[in-house]
């Protein structure tokens, strides 16, 4: 992905690493919320806040974006 920022509602955002895919699990807690999202094969999953999921009405099924801010990227080789 471009590493420019992308506008997405007229929010700019400097991520590079944007993710489509559908919202698997939600799995809620007292503070935290765990969210499953399908990616392809993949299942990524993100711990965000019970507020956030709340607010963002967070539902299975529900087409998402993951964006992924990170300073370490490991690769695999088999």
């Amino acid at each position: 992905m471009s590493s420019e920022a992308f506008y997405n509602r007229g929010m700019k955002i400097s991520a590079r690493n944007k993710l489509r895919g559908t919202v698997e699990t939600v799995n809620i807690g007292v503070v935290t919320a765990k969210v499953g999202v399908r990616v392809g094969d993949n299942l990524i999953e993100s711990v965000i806040t019970r507020e956030s999921v709340e607010e963002m009405n967070i539902k299975v099924g529900q087409q998402v974006t993951a964006v992924i801010k990170s300073t370490e990227v490991m690769l695999m080789i088999e």
